[in-house]
């Protein structure tokens, strides 16, 4: 897995090892980030279930203003920090090892331009998570919200209840991208 483009462009950085944390493809982090390319510049990103790190690091390669990642694992925290290291982003990101419930109400305060979920499979997190954002008053108008899902009928249906819109899909065998915006 490597940075695929802004000032860190080439980087390798560490993954982890099993099947509990899937690493996004390039290609479909490529696909992700030319979609919203034009709104990353200075923007206070989000990338809720971190794992590696790939996700909120190429965000803050592409001139994100501030990056926040939040990873329950301890596992995924330490690769984490390892790519933070590599990349020289320790004071450029904020990174929380907790529970994403208790990170939204306990630690986060800005109001996010991009929030990036993808959270395990197979779990309602996506709702709960957005729903929290919401409730927290995190999400502001015009906010971009990425979610990478393999279910995405039900994902799609849940969020129709929170207001979202949806304004873009992509499909990569059995994962799928979904784009939404605020109202």
């Amino acid at each position: 897995m490597r940075v695929i483009s802004g000032n860190l462009r080439g980087t390798k950085l560490y993954t982890l090892e099993g099947l509990d944390t899937r690493p996004t493809l390039d290609r479909v982090k490529e696909s992700l980030f030319n979609i919203i390319n034009f709104d990353i510049k200075d923007s206070i990103f989000l990338d809720l279930f971190a794992g590696s790190g790939a996700i909120g690091i190429e965000a803050a390669s592409r001139g994100a203003k501030k990056v926040v990642m939040c990873e329950k694992s301890k596992e995924a925290i330490n690769i984490i920090n390892k790519n933070l290291e590599k990349t020289r982003l320790n004071d450029s990101v904020t990174l929380y090892n907790m529970d994403f419930e208790k990170c939204i109400c306990d630690k986060l305060v800005d109001k996010f331009d991009i929030i990036y979920l993808d959270p395990p499979y197979k779990t309602d997190f996506i709702y709960k998570s957005l729903k929290l954002l919401i409730e927290k008053e995190l999400i502001k108008k015009e906010t971009i919200i990425i979610l990478e899902t393999d279910i995405e009928q039900i994902v799609e249906n849940q969020l129709e209840k929170l207001g979202l819109t949806e304004f873009n899909f992509k499909k990569y065998g059995r994962v799928s991208l979904l784009f939404y915006k605020t109202n």
